[in-house]
């Protein structure tokens, strides 16, 4: 049987799409050919003489970012069992500590990508990146999180989304540290993001969220707090016929890119980083 290879990259890595079950070119996206064995979970279990969960006899579908393609089984240890508990250990020697980086930087990109709604692309993408970075061996001894978060950074910058950085609990500082190693060693260029594509976020976030008349009321707001005209935000609120509380919430939104809202000839009375916070 010949080996299924891209007609345009031969030599080119093939990844599966384990939804579809094709097996996609990683060099031009042409999908070269169909599963031809079912790798997923076999939901036939054998349970043992204890009371508990009763386990499946194979480990989870195979994963191409992990060694081996993941071809592994997971002992399940009942409690009690002295012998099904020094198998399982045995087993946890046996994997690699990159496979558990791996594993463990999957689960974090998958966590950090859901809170913002990344798309599944951009998650494989990063997931991608920290591979290369894993075998690199070039950030070794930094932390796990700060590596993950990272490379999502970057790989929303390679899909020209201009967003990430809060969904972390590292600091920006060991992030910004982790993305300079990383676009060094893989030698990323990377467009550089202009506050236009921020603002472009931004006005598609608040059409999402606000109505254009509490956008406005927000601006105005803000404008005047700016001004040596301030008026409060219930007042404004009044007129607009918008809640303050709404007004006060879109002005929150619009507040981090305040200093790219105001035309250049503005005249300021209060600066832009002594604005009131709400």
């Amino acid at each position: 049987m010949s080996e299924i290879g891209c007609p345009s990259h031969p030599n080119a890595r093939l990844v599966e799409d384990h939804r579809a079950g094709d097996l996609i070119c990683t060099q031009c996206g042409l999908v070269v050919g169909e599963r031809l064995i079912d790798v997923g979970t076999e939901w036939r279990s054998f349970s043992d003489e204890r009371s508990g969960n009763d386990p499946s006899r194979v480990g989870a579908p195979d994963n191409p970012l992990l060694s081996g393609a993941n071809l592994s089984t997971s002992i399940a240890v009942s409690f009690g069992s002295e012998g099904d508990r020094a198998l399982a250990n045995a087993q946890r020697k046996l994997v690699s500590s990159s496979d558990r980086q791996m594993t463990q930087a999957l689960m974090l990109i998958r966590e950090m990508s859901e809170k913002i709604s990344l798309p599944r692309s951009i998650q494989d993408r990063a997931a991608k990146r920290f591979k290369e970075v894993l075998e690199s061996k070039a950030l070794r001894g930094k932390s796990n999180e700060a590596q993950a978060a990272a490379c999502l950074y970057i790989a929303c910058r390679e899909e020209g989304v201009p967003q990430i950085c809060a969904v972390s609990k590292v600091s920006k500082k060991e992030i910004g540290r982790c993305f300079r190693l990383i676009t060094k060693t893989l030698e990323t260029n990377l467009d550089l993001i202009t506050s236009a594509d921020f603002m472009l976020l931004l006005l598609e976030l608040l059409k999402k969220l606000r109505s254009p008349i509490s956008i406005a009321a927000a601006a105005i707001y803000m404008a005047s707090q700016a001004s040596s005209e301030k008026r409060p935000a219930k007042e404004i609120g009044e007129i607009a016929g918008v809640a303050e509380d709404t007004i006060r919430q879109t002005y929150r939104l619009l507040l981090p890119k305040a200093i790219d809202l105001f035309p250049p000839d503005f005249r300021f009375d209060t600066p832009v980083e002594h604005l009131p916070r709400s």
